[in-house]
């Protein structure tokens, strides 16, 4: 005889994860705006700012974004491998490097 389902647990326990994986994106959104320094500008102009990058049909200037984003995280992998932040000189020399490759 099969053991019948707890309905009422297992919908606790998607809830708690929901919640946890809700928590998580908020404080990886946060960290992102710090990392960026957009902490510095006003909350309106943030606001403001990615609501117009929402609102945007520009697909070149979306691509623009996309790739900036792109170049931002992978010069924060090369100073995370690197072990040290050796300044904004030697953080060009790397994709100089890649782009001859």
């Amino acid at each position: 005889m099969r053991k019948p389902r707890d309905i009422d647990s297992e919908l606790k326990a998607l809830e708690a994860k929901a919640k946890t994986l809700k928590e998580r994106r908020v404080r990886q959104l946060g960290e992102l705006v710090i990392a960026t320094g957009a902490d510095a500008l006003d909350t309106d102009m943030l606001t403001g700012a990615l609501l117009g990058a929402v609102a945007t049909k520009d697909t070149s200037a979306k691509e623009g974004w996309r790739k900036a984003g792109a170049g931002f995280f992978q010069r924060g992998a090369r100073k995370a491998a690197a072990g040290t932040d050796r300044g904004a000189a030697n953080d060009t020399a790397p994709d100089r490097n890649a782009a001859s490759a």
